[in-house]
C-alpha cells in the first residue's frame, strides 16, 4: 500500500492512464510513418466529422491549449490537408474544412488507428468489447456531471 492508502495494483485510475499511455504510443507508432502525430490524426478525424468546427472547439476535441491547435492548423494547411475561410462567416472562428488531399491522408491514418484499436480489443468478446464501451463512457459521464 502507498502512502495515501493507494494501491496502484488495483486502483482503475492508475490502470486507466495507463491504458491510455499505452494506447497513444502505440497509436504515435503506427502514424509516425504517415507524418502524423495522435493530435495531428484527431484533428483530422474531428473534420471529417464536424465540418466548420472552431478551432477551440478542435483544441478540446483533442486535448490540447487553442495555441497548439493554431500552430496545427497552420501547418495542415500549408501541407495542403485543411483549407479555411479567408474570414469568418460569424463571429471570429474562421471554419476549416478537410481538402481532398486531408481526407486521403485520414483514411490511411484511420486504417492504422483501427489496427492499434483492434489488436487492443482482439483478448475481449463482441459483448465485453460492448461492456467496456458503456462502463468508459459512464465514468467519463460521472465524472463531468
Amino acid at each position: 500500500m502507498s502512502q495515501d492508502g493507494i494501491e496502484l495494483d488495483t486502483s482503475l485510475g492508475y490502470l486507466l492512464k495507463e491504458a491510455s499511455s499505452a494506447l497513444r504510443q502505440a497509436m504515435e507508432q503506427v502514424l509516425r510513418p504517415l507524418g502524423m502525430t495522435v493530435t495531428h490524426y484527431s484533428c483530422l478525424e474531428l473534420l471529417s466529422q464536424r465540418p466548420g468546427v472552431s478551432a477551440s472547439d478542435l483544441a478540446r476535441g483533442t486535448f490540447v491549449t487553442r495555441q497548439s491547435m493554431h500552430t496545427l492548423l497552420q501547418q495542415l494547411e500549408r501541407d495542403g490537408d485543411v483549407t479555411r475561410a479567408e474570414s469568418a462567416p460569424v463571429g471570429k472562428a474562421l471554419p476549416t474544412r478537410l481538402t481532398s488531399q486531408g481526407r486521403a491522408r485520414l483514411a490511411e491514418a484511420s486504417a492504422a488507428v483501427r489496427s492499434v484499436e483492434v489488436r487492443m480489443l482482439g483478448g475481449l468478446s463482441a459483448a465485453d468489447q460492448a461492456a467496456a464501451l458503456r462502463m468508459l463512457r459512464s465514468m467519463v459521464d460521472a465524472l463531468r456531471a
